[in-house]
């Protein structure tokens, strides 16, 4: 009886294709402005793509091989920027409010290229804001799986014990989520307020607020101090610096460099 030779089979090489993205995000992913202001700027029929015009803020974009356009000028990858800014409260963290109010971006030089918050800190809230045009970066430090610490000074019309602790450790349920702090301590006490130190692994919105509401504690100010090991310092309230590549390294992995 003939023995079958099975010969091996031919695999296909596949080669990767370019990554599209829709032609909104793409203008954000390359640092020009935000994604919804790339959206105002198709709908004015000011963008062409390959040199089409194109009214579709989704139309597919071939990054790294499709070539955008606006106002007749070819737009490119900009320099990766990182940055840190010290947001005083009662400023919004968005490119433009519909009520008037300020924003981040009135503590940016007008002439920068297009920076994106890196998460956000509510209006009443304060301290450390990231900014980057890198999408990719930010997206690491903001992924629940990296678990890069968020530090916050807050303080609360209140004087806490042992048993307030532990519940925001234990976990206050809100609905169909638990909320709950990596680490709490007290930092300091008067005769009626005081401050707690409490460090978030999760980051969920208005998380530090909706714990202490759920439990009867006013919030009286919330500071965000750090983000990894990068500490807000001594930087003035307003204003804003560019990160160093090793403070860049301290967000990103929370460990020292």
């Amino acid at each position: 009886m003939r023995q079958r030779t099975h010969l091996p089979t031919k695999r296909k090489l596949h080669r990767q294709s370019p990554q599209r993205v829709g032609l909104a995000r793409a203008i954000s992913k390359l640092g020009y402005c935000s994604r919804t202001q790339a959206a105002t700027l198709i709908a004015a029929r000011r963008v062409r793509l390959n040199g089409s015009l194109v009214t579709n803020a989704e139309a597919p974009v071939r990054l790294q091989r499709d070539t955008i356009e606006v106002d007749g000028q070819a737009i490119r990858a900009a320099e990766k920027e990182y940055w840190m800014l010290n947001k005083p409260r009662g400023v919004v963290t968005t490119a433009s409010d519909e009520k008037g109010r300020a924003t981040v971006y009135h503590f940016l030089d007008p002439r920068r290229r297009w920076l994106a918050p890196v998460g956000r800190l509510d209006q009443a809230s304060e301290g450390l804001l990231l900014l980057t045009n890198d999408s990719e970066w930010a997206a690491r430090v903001l992924d629940p799986a990296a678990h890069v610490p968020k530090t916050y000074h807050v303080q609360i019309a209140a004087l806490p014990d042992d048993q307030l602790l532990q519940a925001l450790q234990r976990g206050v349920r809100q609905s169909t989520e638990i909320l709950r702090a990596g680490q709490v301590r007290e930092l300091r006490r008067g005769d009626r307020n005081s401050w707690l130190e409490i460090v978030l692994h999760e980051g969920k919105n208005r998380q530090i607020r909706r714990m202490l509401d759920a439990l009867g504690i006013e919030v009286l100010r919330l500071i965000r101090v750090a983000i990894g090991e990068l500490r807000l310092g001594d930087l003035a309230k307003g204003t804003a610096r560019r990160l160093s590549t090793a403070e860049k390294l301290l967000v990103q992995h929370g460990q020292h460099a």
